[in-house]
This record gives structure tokens, C-alpha cells and sequence, in this order.
């Protein structure tokens, strides 16, 4: 398929205009302390309860790094084919809001710890391969809080100093619908690697979002504006599609872009100024004078390669080769870590396609409805393969199957207790089945001649009378063998 037909136009009044997106993620750390602190970073915690005399930045506090949090950024860009810097540098960022106690962020400018890397994309028309500009750590400031007081604003610390990888990518983006494949890619690795959990309702994964718009067909960016801290994939597609239209509104009528920061109002659904873009020079980077450049040996990155998990893509790659899986079945199935181990778990004693259908199709269903994780999944593998066994040796029906898939909901019951209390067990016995078919054709002798003389869609109703008379519990493929036997 044509990749250009799946990009994000805007039809102008001038002619079409391409979008051009890059992202700057920012993943919290999975670790149970700061980056340079040994407060706690639980989530839901009461205001101000994990705020270190260093995270609140009092005179004479300094910072110690977290070998931890190093640890699981190299693991990161490892699993983003990234080039790993032995040698990085801590810098202070400086700006001043009242949830920044230090009046700086420690942050990394010049040298990253994470170089260039790559995130590949499973979209309709193929592949496709997004640059990474950058992995850098960096600490997190607090949370100013608006909504508490009609006349007051108050500030919680404790997130202040919560250890921060900030991915960037390169402007390889085109759509909203990469930026979700983008998000959710990017997003799996992470948890594949125990990372970062992904949990955007908790703030652990938000995105600045860069969009620009040009002519189609021209090879030079226009004038980008950044949309600060979006927390939702679909407030991120929300985001770019009025920020392009607006951009290419203002061009068509002859104005200019500013560059310039801008917040998403999710009520309006629309962006509005927050201030302008500041450069480099604005935040006036130096390197820390608390800590020292960060040396790492490659002995530490290669041992940290060894102990990778099996990722996404190659994943992947092995259930299409193993388990005779399409490429979009696969894709479903790698998603998640925990999708992928409940999928193996499954098929370890049960047909692996008859597997497959009924997670992406039948327990997806009921997660989905429910709102629940494939890790909160009413249903246990072994269970569910239990009754896909029931189903290959024939002793329930597909049918069955699904009423019996709704009954195991309930507290995870074991299906062959389900068909054994409830009578549900399918009835494939040649010779009954023979007599009950033999009963129902004599008394149906009009429409045996009917379809004899050429009306063949009569099979069905006979196929009908049969389940009807054993109460959906006949053997369908025994009912076709035995029925056809029987008219022909």
C-alpha cells in the first residue's frame, strides 16, 4: 500500500498541506526512589509525605545519583536499538515556577546518556521507522495545584525529583494515527523492558507534542509549535488535528507561525498560547557543578544486553514462525507483555489457532466491555484452555462453548464443572444421533422430497430440527455427516 495515502492532509483553500510531528515523551522511571534522592515515588500518596530535604532543595543538599534509574534508562535505549554515550554530562536547567523549588531542573543538554535509536511502526500500508533523536534523564518538578482554593494556589513536592526519561523523537511523524501506533510502541517496550509502566491516568507517560504544517511536496519544515504535556493518546490526536488546521488557516490568510508553546483545553478541544517558544540560551544550561560527568563501562551496557527480554518486534516475529500466526494476530498478541504471556500460557496444552481466535475475539470482547486488563481478565488461562480442549475432542459445541464462556465470568469457574452441573455436554453418539435424524425425516417425508427435487436449502432446516430436538447439544459435524448420508 501507498504510505501517502495514509498521511494526514489538510485540504487548504490554497492547496493540500502535510502535517510534521515529532514528540518529546517523558516516561517516569519505574523505581522505588528519586534520581537523586531516596524518597519514595509511590503513586496516590498524601501531599508532601515522600519530599527529601534535597528534593525540596534546601542550601547545602546535594544530589546522589540513583545507579538504579541509570540502569533502567540504558535497559530503555537498548530496547530502541540506541547508541549508548559512556560518557554524559548532568546540566541545570533554569527557570523559575513555585513547584521548582531549586529554581533549575537537573537535566542533560549537549550529552545525553541515550544517543540516536529507532521505534519501527506496524501501520496499513507496511513498516515504517521512526528516528530517535534522544534518550536524556532528568528530574521531575512538583504539582502546583489551582482547584483546591478560590483564593489560593498550593504546591505538593512529591514528585519533585522523580526520575524522568525523556524520549525524543525525531520529525518522522505524519498522522494522528502514527502518533498512537507511535505512543503505544514505544509504550509496550518500556513495559516489556519493567522500565516504565505506561500508566498515563497517573502522569508516568505524558508527551510535549511538536506540529508544523508545509506545502505538500516541499522538503523544508515550517515553523513548529509545541503543545506542552498532553497525558492521553486521544488528547493527542485531538491536539494535532486542530493545531494543523489552525496553523494552515493562519498561513493561508498570510500571517506567520510564531514559535511558540502552546496547552491543549480538552473542554474546548482546542490549543491556546502559553508563552513562546525559549531556546537553549533562554534556560541558560551549565553543567551541574554537584555532579560529575557520568562515565559507564561498556562491561555494565553489555551485561545489561544480555539480560534484555524478548521485545515486541521479536516477539513478534517468533509467533508468526512458531504458531503460524498472521502478521495482524501477532500484532494484537505482542501488544502487551501480559497479553503475550496469558496467549503462551494458553496454548501450552490447547489448539494454538482455536487459542488465538478466542482471546482477540471472545475475551477481548468482555475486557474491553469491561474495562478491565487482559491481567484482571475474569477468566484464567487454564481455564480457558480447559474449554478450548473441550472443544477439539468434541465433547461441547462451539455454541456450548460461548454459553459456558459466559458462565466461567463468573468468580473464573472451571468449565468442565459448568457442562457436567448443567447437562451441556455435546451428544456425539453415532447411533442416538442416527434415531433422532431417521425420526425427524419421517415426519418431515414433504420436505425430503422437496429437497431431492433440487431445493438444497432445506439441509439447514433439517440441521435445525436435529439441535432443536437435542437442545443445541447434537455434534453439528456428525448432524451434517449422518443427514447427508441419509438424503442422498
Amino acid at each position: 500500500m501507498d504510505e501517502k495515502k495514509f498521511n494526514y492532509f489538510i485540504d487548504g483553500e490554497k492547496g493540500k498541506w502535510e502535517v510534521v510531528i515529532g514528540l518529546e515523551v517523558h516516561a517516569q522511571i519505574s523505581s522505588k526512589s528519586k534520581l537523586f534522592s531516596s524518597s519514595p515515588t509511590k503513586f496516590g500518596a498524601e501531599s508532601n509525605t515522600q519530599v527529601s530535604l534535597v528534593d525540596a532543595a534546601f542550601p547545602g543538599m546535594l544530589p546522589v545519583i540513583n545507579q538504579f534509574c541509570i540502569e533502567q534508562s540504558i535497559k530503555t535505549g537498548l530496547g530502541l536499538k540506541a547508541k549508548i554515550n559512556l560518557n554524559s554530562v548532568f546540566d541545570r536547567k533554569n527557570y523559575f515556577y513555585a513547584d521548582l523549588p531549586q529554581g533549575y531542573q537537573i537535566s542533560q543538554y549537549k550529552n545525553p546518556i541515550v544517543g540516536e535509536g529507532e521505534v519501527i511502526l506496524d501501520m496499513p500500508y507496511g513498516t515504517k521507522k521512526i528516528g530517535i533523536e534522544r534518550l536524556h534523564l532528568e528530574q521531575d518538578a512538583g504539582k502546583s495545584i489551582h482547584d483546591m482554593d478560590p483564593d489560593n494556589s498550593f504546591v505538593d513536592l512529591n514528585r519533585s525529583g522523580v526520575a524522568l526519561m525523556e524520549i525524543v523523537s525525531k520529525p518522522d511523524l505524519r498522522s494522528p494515527e502514527e502518533v498512537n501506533s507511535y505512543i503505544k510502541k514505544l509504550r509496550s517496550i518500556m513495559r516489556y523492558l519493567g522500565t516504565c509502566d505506561g500508566n498515563m491516568q497517573e502522569g508516568s507517560l505524558r508527551a510535549d507534542v511538536n506540529v508544523s504544517v508545509r506545502k505538500l511536496g516541499d522538503k523544508n519544515f515550517g515553523t513548529r509549535c509545541e503543545i506542552k504535556n498532553v497525558n492521553s493518546i486521544k488528547f493527542m490526536q485531538m491536539a494535532i488535528e486542530y493545531e494543523a488546521k489552525r496553523q494552515v488557516e493562519l498561513l493561508e490568510s498570510g500571517k506567520a507561525i510564531d514559535q511558540e508553546t502552546r496547552l491543549f483545553d480538552t473542554k474546548k478541544n482546542s490549543t491556546r498560547s502559553m508563552r513562546s517558544k525559549e531556546d537553549a540560551h533562554d534556560y541558560r544550561y551549565f553543567p551541574d557543578p554537584d555532579l560529575l560527568p557520568l562515565k559507564l563501562d561498556q562491561s555494565l551496557v553489555e551485561k545489561l544486553k544480555k539480560e534484555l527480554p524478548e521485545l515486541p518486534d521479536q516477539k513478534k516475529e517468533r509467533f508468526i514462525k512458531e504458531h503460524n500466526l498472521t502478521s495482524y494476530d501477532a500484532n494484537i498478541l505482542v501488544s502487551e507483555k501480559e497479553v503475550s504471556d496469558y496467549y503462551e500460557e494458553v496454548i501450552k496444552k490447547s489448539n494454538k489457532k482455536l487459542a488465538t481466535n478466542w482471546i482477540i475475539v471472545e475475551l477481548f470482547a468482555v475486557l474491553n466491555k469491561k474495562n478491565l486488563s487482559i491481567s484482571q481478565s475474569p477468566i484464567s488461562a487454564k481455564n480457558l484452555s480447559l474449554l478450548i480442549n473441550m472443544i477439539t475432542s468434541g465433547e461441547i459445541s462451539g455454541k456450548i462453548a460461548k454459553d459456558v464462556f459466559e458462565k466461567m465470568q463468573l468468580n473464573d469457574q472451571d468449565p468442565k464443572k459448568i457442562v457436567e452441573k448443567e447437562g451441556l455436554k455435546q451428544q456425539s453418539d453415532p447411533k442416538e444421533l442416527e434415531k433422532i435424524i431417521i425420526n425427524i425425516l419421517s415426519k418431515n417425508q414433504d420436505k425430503v422430497k422437496e429437497y431431492k427435487s433440487g431445493k438444497e436449502k432445506l439441509f439447514g432446516y433439517f440441521v435445525g430440527e436435529v439441535m432443536k430436538a437435542t437442545r443445541g447439544k447434537a455434534n453439528p459435524q456428525l448432524v451434517n455427516d449422518i443427514l447427508k448420508n441419509k438424503l442422498h
